[in-house]
């Protein structure tokens, strides 16, 4: 006997799925579940229905909706953990398939202190074990439904699974409040046509159970009649049998002993049979007639002899039920827990999206590529053309940061921003960091993020901070002289401005660099003299207050794009964005990259270059000849 943290409250024995029935479901059944969630809030239920979801070997939530609330439900990977973790469990709902539904089974009937019903979904588990499970369930007082079932459902209580069809159907055949009418049938299919007949035809349906096809059921039709018998809410029953075995006669039986004495209404399928040239086999395992005492006709003459009320066709099904309803007289009182109206169940987006009956905004919007068709395009340029005209990597940058092809002039210098900044040696933050991160064994992300991360107004990211600072000086007509005391009174460094090394007499190649090539390519340089113009006037305090690389990639961009004749508003939104600063972390990027590589394979030993001979010692930072 398996252990559980608490023993199943006692029930009364008609009684198998109350408005507190809580199921473990066996199999990660995505809709089946979420359906019985739905059900749980149209009823207004107080708490879900599903308790927990055994996933074999797996663990953690499983996200679901109850109505429009996300809630999370358990996930276990064996069913004695999720039993023990969810003690108010006593119905198990097993999806296995029939290779392992005898085996789960068998696991659940260990705990038959906590577990009532057990209901297994599976077809074609072989007739031997589903023998064994029939009797096993019995010797432990356990309620079986299936093989081979789509479950059953009490009305305004519990449903199993797909039992009763979607949400729209289960509200158009009542079974969101309880009737008065008691239903049992083999068959799944059938059950969901006869639940809307009932609805029809009487006040509804009380509990309806499908025991399954196969030839060897869990419970039996009689099982569930006498169930029906013994619970005073019950006050008429209809059953649904078929062609093949023997247990209609056991009904017969007790109508005629007196075991049943609720009316009855009962019909046989598969009278159609007689008629066919040979022996048929109907859709279910059980469904087969070997002589005429299995056929339907002999049956429904059998049952009709015994008392039982029985019609003289399916056609007539539907009028016998409400005939015999309507002697009864009933006076029907809604139970408190159903005097409220059943709560309308939100449909899920995606159904409605692929029926065309509800549009919703995007939540974000790329305007810079599109995937959607059968080619890839940059900003509108197909990918097959980016490579075969040889686009640079200046005109991809052009296409997916600014949505246009860029002139020769300005990708070149793009270009020439990615040469420059690509590295600056391992002391630096960005290197140093990287450096570490990897020497710690950890991966090519982490150290490269652990380096962009300390992109900023000292390492970098003054790129876009010179062009907003010297933009808005030209824009406000102040003079190089007015705008360096300006800084100067407001105590705040000029970004673009200082270098620790370089200075006048120690000039950075990167920076003559870029200016030559302004000078000679862009159409004009505005901001650029200006900076020079400042220049000159903080390197007279100190001569390494020289426009450093950042301030000259900042200052160029902006002339560009003015170069470019861009409106005022878009050249704004670029540089207060911070997006200039891209370019130094593109190119730098690289620089990270490779510092990465360096490390593991000097660590690993894995290959040596000619160049490891001249390398830079990064605790002293000195270069070793």
């Amino acid at each position: 006997m398996g252990t559980v943290s608490a023993i199943r409250p006692k029930a009364k024995t008609y009684e198998i799925f109350t408005r507190q029935t809580k199921a473990l479901i066996f199999g990660l059944q995505v809709k089946a579940i979420q359906r019985m969630l739905d059900f749980d809030y149209a009823i207004n239920r107080s708490q879900p229905s599903v308790a927990a979801i055994v996933n074999p070997g797996k663990t953690g939530n499983h996200k679901v909706f109850l109505g429009t609330k996300e809630i999370l439900i358990p996930v276990f990977p064996t069913i004695a953990q999720a039993i023990v973790n969810c003690p108010d469990m006593d119905v198990m709902i097993n999806f296995a398939s029939h290779r392992s539904a005898f085996q789960t089974t068998l696991e659940a009937l260990e705990f038959s202190e906590q577990i009532r019903t057990i209901v297994i979904i599976a077809e074609g588990v072989p007739e031997g074990k589903a023998k064994r499970l029939r009797v096993l369930s019995k010797d432990k007082d356990v309620n079986l439904i299936g093989p081979a079932t789509v479950g059953g459902i009490k009305a305004g209580a519990f449903k199993v699974g797909n039992t009763g069809g979607t949400i729209e159907n289960i509200m158009e055949s009542n079974l969101h409040k309880p009737g008065s009418v008691g239903f049992v049938s083999k068959s799944g299919g059938m059950s969901n046509e006869c639940y809307n007949i009932i609805a029809r035809n009487t006040n509804g349906v009380y509990e309806g159970i499908a025991i399954g096809g196969d030839a060897y059921p869990g419970s039996t039709l009689l099982d569930h009649l006498l169930r029906y018998e013994a619970d005073p809410h019950v006050k008429m029953m209809v059953c649904l049998g078929e062609v093949g075995g023997e247990e209609e006669y056991k009904v017969a039986d007790a109508v005629k002993d007196e075991k049943l004495t609720k009316p009855l209404v009962m019909w046989v399928t598969g009278t159609c049979a007689s008629v066919m040239p040979r022996e048929v086999q109907f859709g279910h395992a059980g469904a087969k007639a070997g002589s005429e005492r299995e056929s339907a006709a002999f049956k429904n003459r059998v049952l009709k002899e015994s008392g039982v009320i029985v019609p003289q066709s399916f056609n007539d099904f539907d009028k016998v039920i409400k005939q015999t309803f309507d002697k009864l007289l009933i006076e029907y009182i809604t139970p408190k827990d159903h005097e409220k109206e059943p709560n309308r169940v939100p449909e899920d987006y995606a159904s409605l999206a692929a029926a065309g009956a509800v549009r919703r905004p995007s939540n974000f919007r790329c305007t810079i590529c599109d995937d959607s068709g059968d080619e890839l395009l940059y900003a509108g340029h197909k990918i097959s053309h980016v490579i075969e005209n040889n686009y640079s990597i200046g005109d991809v940058i052009g296409l997916l940061w600014f949505k246009e092809k860029l002139p020769p002039w300005a990708t070149q210098f793009m270009e020439m921003v990615l040469k420059l900044t690509a590295d600056h040696g391992p002391a630096v933050s960005g290197a140093h960091n990287t450096i570490v991160t990897a020497r710690a064994g950890r991966d090519l992300m982490s150290s490269v993020a652990s380096g962009l991360l300390t992109i900023g107004p000292r390492f970098g990211g003054a790129v876009a901070g010179a062009a907003i600072q010297f933009k808005d000086a030209v824009d406000s007509r102040l003079s190089p002289k007015e705008f360096v005391s300006k800084m100067k009174k407001e105590n705040k460094n000029i970004q673009g401005i200082g270098h620790r090394v370089k200075s006048l007499t120690n000039p950075d190649m990167r920076v003559k660099l870029l200016k030559e090539y302004a000078v000679q390519k862009f159409p004009f340089t505005t901001l650029l003299s200006y900076a020079l113009e400042v220049e000159a006037i903080t390197t007279m305090k100190k001569e390494t207050l020289i426009l450093n690389v950042d301030g000259a990639i900042g200052i160029l961009c902006v002339d560009m794009m003015y170069a470019l004749e861009w409106p005022e508003k878009r050249i704004c939104s670029i540089i207060d964005c911070g997006g200039l600063n891209g370019l130094f972390v593109l190119g730098r990027t690289m620089g990270m990259i490779g510092h990465y590589i360096d490390q593991v394979t000097q660590q690993n030993g894995l290959y040596r270059h000619p160049w490891d001979d001249i390398m830079y010692d990064l605790p002293k930072v000195q270069k070793i000849h």
